[in-house]
């Protein structure tokens, strides 16, 4: 029995639109599981609570990419997570180098560190964050008579 060339055309294309709508729904369901984990949302919490970086990448609005999958600093088990978020503002974008750990007691995910690298190249720990840039009001202060 022989098969025709046009129904072999047609499961090549068959086969080929349910794997691609496979790829594409399990991209979609890795990308919900992170966005949904606990070690994501305190590191995105930790970023838009430093002022020093928010205003850096010129945020708000901020805007949180989805993680690279075959990036090689990516990395969960059962009691580590380490993820790279990419992060962009109105005026620059970075990543967000994160690691958390599980307590084993409690079964939360605790932030041990958070680093936003800017595209610039300035680093800021968000665990340690630098003071924001003061500024100075001298508006209405009588300066002359200070000694």
């Amino acid at each position: 029995m022989r098969v025709s060339t046009s129904h072999l055309q047609q499961l090549t294309i068959f086969t080929t639109l349910l794997t691609g709508g496979g790829i594409g729904t399990m991209y979609y369901l890795l990308q919900k599981k992170f966005v949904e984990s606990d070690y994501h949302r305190l590191a995105l919490q930790k970023l838009e609570a430093c002022p020093v970086a928010m205003e850096s990448l010129g945020a708000p609005p901020l805007k949180v990419h989805n993680i690279h999958l075959t990036d090689r600093n990516n990395r969960i088990d059962q009691h580590t997570a380490k993820i790279k978020i990419p992060v962009t503002g109105s005026e620059t974008g970075g990543y967000l180098y994160t690691a958390s750990i599980r307590d084993p007691d409690t079964n939360r995910w605790s932030l041990k560190q958070a680093v936003l690298k800017l595209r610039e190249g300035h680093t800021i720990d968000l665990l340690d964050p630098p003071p924001p840039a003061s500024t100075e009001l001298t508006e209405g202060l009588d300066t002359d008579r200070w000694h």
